[in-house]
């Protein structure tokens, strides 16, 4: 284990059990900004695409199928 997560850990033991909901929500906002970053990220990549798939020449050519 890395001493930073080690490090959290400690920490995490030692709060006060009323602010562990807290912790917890933080965590989970965190963990949804990565989450939604990725997601991000994604997007950007297959928008970046779309000028390959959306050509004259493929427009034509699905037009009459």
């Amino acid at each position: 284990m890395n001493a930073a997560k080690s490090i959290l850990l400690k920490l995490i033991d030692e709060i006060p059990e009323s602010q562990i909901n807290e912790v917890i929500d933080f965590i989970l906002f965190l963990k949804n900004k990565q989450d939604n970053q990725v997601f991000k990220d994604l997007l950007s990549a297959s928008e970046s695409s779309i000028d390959f798939w959306h050509n004259d020449i493929d427009e034509e050519l699905w037009n009459n199928v």
